[in-house]
């Protein structure tokens, strides 16, 4: 059977950093996270302590940059600035892999990891 295909469209409203979305009972913080793509987004659940990334952070690794407009600085950025802040025990969904959490990433994720979050 084929997939129906899908219809062109523009979009009415962007997001921003720090907009919130409902879907139904769910809340969604946005978080503008540019480096693997100008526009990129998380999207931060405080309630279930989840946080989805896209391609922004893997298990163990980090987003592409070669992309046209990918800026490897701004998503180190991005990823130390806007995700490394929230709290360690927070699961990451990425766009591919495993899940993670924070703490986990902060700790031994070899692009972003540092002594200065111990």
């Amino acid at each position: 059977m084929a997939s129906p295909r899908a219809t062109p469209f523009s979009p009415t409203q962007w997001l921003e950093d720090n907009d919130t979305i409902t879907l139904g009972t769910l809340t969604l913080d946005v978080l503008h996270c540019p480096g693997h793509t100008p526009g990129h987004v998380a999207l931060v659940e405080h309630k279930s302590n989840q946080v989805i990334v896209g391609d922004i952070i893997f298990a163990g690794s980090i987003g592409r940059t070669d992309f046209p407009q990918g800026n490897h600085d701004q998503l180190i950025s991005s990823i130390k600035e806007k995700l490394l802040v929230l709290p360690d025990d927070m699961k990451i969904y990425p766009g591919h892999g495993p899940t993670t959490t924070i703490g986990h990433e902060r700790k031994t994720n070899p692009y972003v990891a540092s002594s200065q979050w111990g």
